[in-house]
């Protein structure tokens, strides 16, 4: 009687997992190397400056917490990124992204090194960065990020 039960409850495990986890998995897995991606072309967006992507990517209520803990909308950063008040010069990971995705959202955490020129002032520093990334008609979308400064070595 007890190999019975535990030969069910095996079985049960097996299956949930079997048709459970690994139905979702390849949906996610395809979610996060299109968050990745969008993280990618968003890099290049920065660095180039490229506007028209700029506002496709950041949704219309987006919100950035910069590094000194100031709030900007999208409308804001945009008129730094066109202004020339914001520019990168480089934004270089320093560990690998994780990206976790919850059905049409996922967060990427990562630790940068951003050079550039920030409210018109030369500024670089290692950052902690979290990005939240929703995914709706028009693809995935960032709704806010935040950078956080990282004590200097």
């Amino acid at each position: 009687m007890k190999w019975t039960t535990l030969y069910i409850a095996v079985t049960v495990t097996f299956l949930s997992f079997a048709f459970g986890e690994a139905q979702q998995e390849p949906e996610n897995s395809k979610s996060e190397q299109e968050v990745r991606q969008t993280i990618e072309k968003y890099r290049t967006a920065l660095l180039q400056r490229d506007i028209p992507t700029l506002e496709k990517i950041w949704a219309d209520d987006y919100i950035f917490v910069n590094a000194l803990g100031k709030v900007m909308t999208k409308a804001q950063r945009l008129a730094n990124a066109k202004s020339g008040a914001t520019t990168l010069d480089s934004i270089n990971e320093e560990e690998n992204i994780t990206v976790r995705v919850y059905q049409n959202s996922a967060v990427a955490t990562s630790r940068v090194m951003i050079k550039g020129k920030y409210g018109g002032q030369p500024t670089s520093g290692q950052y902690r960065s979290t990005h939240v990334w929703v995914k709706g008609p028009e693809g995935w979308q960032l709704v806010s990020n935040q950078l956080t400064p990282l004590p200097r070595k």
